[in-house]
């Protein structure tokens, strides 16, 4: 039962990716539509996104896709969707303002997520986007999605955002717990599989003009590295390194989930599962810190094709270690990072 408190007309909108409604293709070919056509995930011009998106890939695309979506369904539905649900309910017991969720593609949509906490009296959010790492794919759209929707629709609602928490110390702190717990005993590395983006799109979002993918992800410092995924993506990864206490030679970082045939960030996972089999790692533990709900990507791009890879490669033994999900661990990380947004509010 939701609290009762004098905070009332402060709320949290929790939001992730979004799902199909079904595994049907034509729901699936629905979701991708929208998906696809996000000019921040597909940067053509909007004639050239189309043609590409409704003209071939929407032709092609849906039966496997929904097929893909068969094989993670659950009784309850999308695993991503539910997941996003069970944090949204245990975050609730925690606070004493309202949580909705809301998915940047399909429903619940964040208008709905915003129309159901202004029902409940709500005219300041605290809006989260579900992901680490700063992208124009991903933190950017949900930014961008959520103003158009508040300025069109409820412009009298405030909201405060929740910044890329990649390199928060309680974030990092759970996450390396989380996968400590999960590693198997004997494993020759770990992977570190993250979703990838076109390397323009680094390019793109980098306000600061200082970007250079050939040398600048590892400095200690770079004006761009707020703006940009792969950097954080590297930070992540060396921050739950030293936190696990791992050697830097038995850790592999990888991006995933490559469309079309422009250049994307690398090393590629696909080919990483292909090689390093070769190079003597038999044994794999992979971790997908992209994604804080697992979902498609992880459930049936890595756990399932990515293991036939890497053991048709010659690889023996591979150990996917879910995402954060729901643990109880996580639910603490969220409330703590509302909580300091909403105190935000009281300071203006």
């Amino acid at each position: 039962m939701e609290k009762e408190s004098s905070n009332s007309k402060k709320g949290i909108l929790l939001v992730n990716l979004g799902s199909p409604k079904s595994t049907d293709v034509k729901d699936v070919k629905e979701y991708l539509d929208e998906f696809l056509m996000d000019e921040r995930v597909i940067d053509y011009r909007w004639i050239f996104r189309a043609l590409l998106v409704q003209g071939i890939i929407l032709k092609t695309r849906p039966p496997k896709s929904a097929e893909a979506y068969k094989t993670v369904w659950t009784d309850e539905g999308s695993p991503l969707i539910v997941i996003t649900e069970k944090i949204q309910k245990k975050l609730q017991k925690l606070v004493d303002v309202p949580v909705e969720i809301g998915m940047r593609y399909a429903e619940p949509s964040i208008e709905t997520g915003i129309r159901s906490l202004v029902e409940k009296g709500v005219s300041e959010i605290v809006l989260f986007p579900l992901y680490p790492q700063y992208a124009m794919s991903t933190t950017e759209t949900v930014i961008e999605k959520a103003e158009e929707v508040r300025k069109q629709k409820f412009p009298g609602v405030k909201i405060n955002y929740i910044q890329p928490f990649y390199n928060r110390e309680i974030y990092i702190d759970c996450l390396a717990e989380s996968i400590r717990e999960k590693l198997p005993e004997n494993f020759d590395a770990l992977q570190f599989s993250y979703h990838g983006v076109p390397e323009r799109h680094i390019y793109k979002t980098d306000p600061t003009k200082t970007c250079n993918l050939n040398d600048c992800c590892s400095r200690e410092s770079n004006p761009s590295h707020q703006f940009c995924y792969r950097h954080q993506c590297f930070k992540t990864t060396e921050t739950v390194i030293e936190k696990l206490n791992l050697p830097k030679e038995k850790v592999i970082v990888s991006f995933q989930s490559r469309l079309g045939k422009d250049k994307w960030i690398e090393p590629y996972t696909d080919e990483t599962f292909e090689t390093i089999p070769k190079k003597g790692i038999k044994n794999l533990a992979v971790v997908c810190p992209a994604f804080v709900s697992d979902c498609l990507e992880t459930l049936e791009e890595i756990s399932v094709e990515g293991k036939h890879q890497f053991t048709d490669a010659g690889g023996e033994n591979f150990h996917y270690i879910p995402c954060l999900n729901d643990e109880d661990r996580w639910i603490e990380v969220v409330k703590t990072l509302c909580e300091e947004k909403l105190n935000e509010f009281y300071l203006v």
